[in-house]
């Protein structure tokens, strides 16, 4: 199965306590791609400024990534530049150019319009929209946002819960769309307006899946060492994502088995800069770190004979 994948094909400069990178490979699409790539086909949909190093993206497409989508446009690429602290869960941004990506349009091929699998990464509600109006057969549709979004657009947003089976917002997000400061309360309340799931990410400290009469928690990998965490949370999505249309299941065995993927990819994105990592990573690795959280989150339900609760 194929997921269709729309977002920022972007260049990033990021400063970490750990070392530094200029102008490197970034952007939701990017990061999703580089994850998603690893379980399934992803067709990508973006636009980038003629300064942009396309030829960078061969590994995408080496897996099997459709890059036909990109439009390549006169001026600049989008562009971001972030400072992390000690804590790495703080950031300043330095500086934000959007160039070519402030008039983007997603225009989806017409081979693309089928894709049984989609991500809406965090672009304006409105052109969230205009993607699904293109597709015709999706199954799963799974869509990202921000606190820019929620803020400046949130009628177009909450429109948009209606057209989404998944909703991917970090702790502080779900809190502000929802104005609940609960968590459970939060999420309840998203899947009042559309979504069947939803997918609050939290970080070095994992993830929670919310579904109708259960939920599923995964936590972050304990890493010795972290030097980038830009994208950890797209490259979360790729990895879920992808292990859901390579499974083409919606069970629950599934969606969980699908969140400790995503939560491995995600660790995998903060190893490297920008998606040194994923790019190079194996499958014997990916196998190996699934099997780690297995060990790490198991535990005997029942007391063995002589032990004491």
């Amino acid at each position: 199965m194929s997921i269709l994948c729309v977002g920022s094909v972007a260049l990033d400069s990021v400063e970490t306590p750990f070392g530094q990178a200029d102008r490197v490979l970034g952007g939701s699409a990017v990061y999703f791609s580089a994850a998603a790539t690893l379980f399934s086909p992803v067709q990508v949909v973006g636009v980038v400024g003629d300064d942009y190093p396309l030829a960078e993206l061969r590994f995408l497409a080496d897996r099997g990534a459709d890059l036909s989508g990109i439009e390549q446009r006169r001026g600049e690429s989008f562009f971001w530049a972030g400072r992390y602290h000690y804590d790495l869960n703080s950031r300043d941004t330095l500086e934000t150019k959007l160039g070519v990506f402030a008039d983007f349009e997603p225009k989806i091929p017409e081979l693309f319009r089928d894709a049984s699998h989609v991500f809406l990464g965090n672009i304006d509600p409105k052109l969230q929209h205009d993607v699904l109006d293109q597709v015709t057969s999706a199954d799963v549709v799974a869509c990202d946002t921000m606190n820019y979004w929620i803020e400046g657009n949130r009628d177009s947003l909450i429109d948009l819960l209606g057209r989404v089976r998944i909703l991917m917002v970090n702790d502080e997000e779900v809190r502000q769309l929802a104005g609940e400061v609960n968590l459970l309360k939060a999420a309840r309340w998203v899947q009042s307006r559309g979504p069947e799931f939803v997918i609050v990410k939290k970080g070095e400290h994992g993830a929670i899946l919310f579904a109708k009469d259960w939920l599923f928690y995964v936590p972050g990998f304990p890493l010795e060492e972290v030097f980038d965490p830009t994208g950890a949370g797209d490259s979360f999505a790729g990895g879920f994502m992808g292990h859901l249309a390579r499974s083409g299941s919606m069970t629950p065995a599934a969606l969980r088995r699908a969140m400790v993927y995503g939560s491995a990819l995600g660790s995998f994105a903060c190893e490297r800069f920008s998606v040194e990592r994923l790019r190079d990573v194996r499958a014997d690795e990916i196998h190996d770190r699934v099997e780690e959280f297995r060990k790490l989150t198991a535990f005997e339900a029942h007391v063995p004979a002589g032990d004491h609760v």
